[in-house]
């Protein structure tokens, strides 16, 4: 006989009609939530039949109390909020999170993969600098648990919690079509980086969709560090080979950089240039102006990578939709 599905922290959220992070507030640091919101997820809650993780009693007795986070650069604020949904629910398991930045280098990883190992951590959750997880069997070999964060799986053999990266493109191109752009250009990260492949994927299919040639409407320029630098430095290589009307840019640190790139050309955001993000951090609504952006569920891939880790979880796939938020950066009022 089938077994009854699990009940996550996500269900609870939905049945609530609250956000993960307040659910984890309730649990966590209830003095945070407004009464009539906190009694609405205790109640769903009880209806769900929930258990917080912290009542794997400790989780398994005598098992490591140790998780590792491995990011490419916690200085990007989307990994950082990815990190507050992990621990958030980690320390109500009663565990504590090691982090560790890659900066994409598979030997910075290994260095601290082996580091977690001997440390005889209980789990990993990675977005890992390689392609293909199986060069990270190792670590299940060892008994440690697995869990890839924002990664699309190639073996289907670890369970993993991803967003539409493809659709996020999509969007983006979607909204400068039907704002009338046909020169756009692309500032992203190297497309050997899955998101950033999905991402102009997503930003073409949306162009060809809506008449406009890839070929000769699109300007793409890859940068080696996806940050606000980069940006900047993007906006002049942009101009030197066409002047677009638009710029798309796969997230918001390059974005925040190739504003004011712009501004040092004397172009006027959004009056000479749209400029569009992704990420959604938290940033981009106080940029000058607020910045257009695709959302991403940064806290709930975080808390949801912990929660399969948690519960050893089957090699399952949670896979989340981004979606657009127009700001002034592109004309939106």
């Amino acid at each position: 006989m089938a077994s009854a599905p699990t009940i996550t922290i996500s269900d609870v959220a939905e049945h609530a009609g609250v956000s993960v992070g307040t659910v984890s507030n309730v649990v966590n640091r209830p003095e945070r939530v407004a009464v009539e919101t906190r009694q609405r997820v205790l109640d769903a809650i009880e209806a769900l039949g929930w258990v917080p993780n912290s009542s794997a009693a400790t989780l398994r007795a005598g098992s490591a109390t140790l998780v590792g986070l491995i990011v490419p650069d916690i200085r990007n604020p989307f990994f950082t909020e990815v990190a507050r949904g992990a621990e958030d629910l980690a320390a109500a398991a009663g565990e504590a999170v090691v982090l560790c930045n890659t900066d994409w280098l598979l030997e910075s990883e290994q260095r601290a993969l082996e580091a977690l190992a001997r440390q005889r951590a209980r789990g990993v959750i990675i977005n890992p600098a390689g392609e293909d997880e199986r060069y990270l069997s190792w670590l299940t070999e060892r008994g440690i648990a697995l869990v890839l964060l924002d990664h699309r799986r190639s073996t289907g053999l670890v369970p993993a919690v991803v967003v539409d990266d493809v659709l996020g493109g999509r969007l983006a191109g979607e909204h400068l079509v039907r704002l009338g752009h046909t020169c756009i250009a692309l500032v992203n990260g190297s497309t050997s980086i899955p998101q950033c492949e999905d991402r102009q994927l997503g930003l073409m299919a949306a162009l060809a969709d809506g008449g406009l040639d890839p070929v000769r409407h699109l300007i793409t320029v890859e940068v080696e560090a996806m940050d606000a630098v980069s940006g900047f430095e993007a906006v002049h290589r942009i101009f030197d080979r066409g002047s677009p009307t638009a710029i798309f840019c796969t997230n918001d640190l390059i974005a925040i950089g190739v504003v004011h790139g712009l501004r040092e050309r004397g172009l006027s955001v959004p009056a000479d240039v749209s400029v569009v993000g992704y990420d959604d951090v938290e940033l981009a609504a106080m940029t000058d102006p607020p910045l257009t952006t695709v959302h991403q569920p940064t806290y709930e891939l975080g808390a949801t990578a912990y929660e399969l880790l948690a519960r050893d979880a089957l090699p399952e796939q949670r896979s989340f939709s981004p979606h657009l938020v127009e700001r002034q950066s592109t004309g939106a009022a």
